[in-house]
């Protein structure tokens, strides 16, 4: 196979992989459900990465402003030394006894998912601008179905209508409710919960905005699909999501406002939105329905222990873990992961907190440093897909101080997908030849300089 093929075939799978990812919840249960291995119909999209990689190694070998920019950046250290102190300390903890294999296999996949399809989608969207070109389309299209699917599920169909397609105990909860109350379904779509619906509608919310703010001509689609989008996160009932969305809109909004009185106008109304929400708390403390929207508990609640108080327990617990085992205790060990470990498992409700159970402090910091360096590519360039991933990331990772969303293969995936595709145009900005730059020539006809620019 020719590089120029290799190239194609990767930017392929990559689209394949980025447009399924909303919808994947819903088929690989669909079809579980008939030919069970529950398991292995989840990692369609691992089982995708493995030759993805063997491409993108090819052409990574052959590329040396990729390779440069890397090493310039400091983002090729920081990834390999992420890497490896994973593989170092999954080592040490089946040394120890304190993962067995399924826990480790499934931690490792889960964790490093993310740098690799990032790294992966780098290197290839180098050399396709064709990922470069249609991002939009598979972003907007798969959110639009998502968002319709969840409008129904909130207004139209009964709250158990996914059991048809194989939900359940044995694979994914066909419907949740807050405070265990049937008059608070919560909306989930076509994604594994609704915490990872309301985390992944961040960044589709966020490109509404600001398509409603500079598409002047579909203005009035992209306000309604907006619209749509906020009503299903409010039923979703994600208040991390609610958090995060609101940070990130604030943020995109921001940055397209050029007038200094708009901002102050934003700043006044942002003041008065919190002093509305204040009071309306206070007043509002003992109604039932707004006790239950925002607090996911009333009075009447007959819940042993309410969402609050074991959220508030397990980052308790999960700090407790980190001060007493610093260097963490293997991937595996906390997160989604450590239900199949045979030790108890270890749900801090923060990835952050999760990253430091497993691999330490040293984890957390490499990861948060790959955040920061990936967030100030991002501000370097002015495009519409960078502003959307910089307003979303900050957003998300407020997100993510309050549940472990990165670790959910649609969001974790899509938005480091889409990271790779955009950093890209900073590799081919920074070795494009500058031909605004003015040649200085001698004009000996007049004993003066000239300033002659090439086209």
């Amino acid at each position: 196979m020719t590089k120029n093929k290799l190239i194609i075939a990767c930017s392929w799978l990559i689209a394949t992989i980025l447009i399924l990812l909303p919808f994947h919840a819903v088929f690989t249960t669909f079809l579980a459900s008939h030919f069970h291995h529950f398991d292995l119909f989840r990692i369609w999209k691992e089982l995708l990465i493995v030759p993805l990689g063997l491409g993108a190694l090819i052409v990574f070998s052959d590329d040396q402003k990729t390779k440069r920019w890397l090493m310039e950046s400091g983002l090729y250290i920081l990834l390999s030394f992420y890497v490896g102190l994973f593989a170092i300390a999954g080592f040490v903890a089946v040394a120890r006894h304190h993962v067995n294999a399924n826990a480790l296999i499934y931690g490792l996949m889960v964790d490093l998912r993310i740098p690799i399809f990032f790294a992966i989608c780098l290197v290839i969207s180098v050399h396709s601008s064709w990922l470069r070109r249609h991002w939009r389309r598979w972003l907007l299209i798969s959110a639009s179905l998502v968002i319709g699917f969840g409008l129904l599920q909130h207004f139209v169909l009964p709250a158990n209508i996914l059991t048809h397609i194989g939900y359940g105990p044995s694979t994914i909860p066909a419907y949740q409710t807050v405070d265990q109350k049937s008059q608070y379904v919560r909306v989930q779509s076509t994604l594994r919960g609704p915490n990872p619906l309301g985390a992944y509608l961040v960044i589709p919310i966020t490109a509404f905005v600001l398509l409603v703010l500079n598409d002047k001509k579909r203005r009035w689609l992209w306000a309604g699909l907006l619209l749509a989008a906020v009503v299903v996160l409010f039923y979703s009932y994600s208040r991390s999501a609610w958090l995060g969305t609101a940070l990130a809109v604030g943020l995109i909004s921001w940055w397209q406002i050029k007038h200094r009185m708009a901002k102050r106008l934003l700043l006044l109304a942002a003041g008065l939105i919190l002093i509305i929400g204040f009071l309306a708390t206070l007043s509002l403390r003992h109604n039932s329905q707004f006790e239950n929207t925002f607090f996911h508990t009333d009075q009447t609640s007959h819940s042993q222990d309410s969402s609050n108080q074991d959220r508030a327990s397990a980052l308790k617990h999960g700090l407790s873990d980190i001060i007493h085992e610093p260097w963490g205790s293997g991937p595996g060990t906390a997160g989604p992961a450590s239900t199949r470990n045979n030790h108890p498992p270890r749900i801090a409700e923060n990835y952050y907190l999760q990253l430091g159970q497993e691999v330490g402090i040293v984890g957390i910091l490499l990861f948060v440093a790959i955040n920061i360096l990936v967030g100030v590519s991002l501000w370097q360039l002015h495009d519409e897909l960078s502003q959307i991933l910089l307003a979303s990331l900050i957003g998300l990772s407020l997100v993510n101080m309050l549940s472990h969303a990165w670790a959910d293969d649609t969001l974790g995936l899509l938005w480091w997908g889409l990271a790779g595709i955009a950093l890209s145009s900073v590799i081919l900005n920074k070795h494009k030849p500058n031909t605004n730059k003015p040649l200085i020539k001698q004009n000996s006809s007049h004993g003066k300089t000239k300033k002659a620019a090439t086209a």
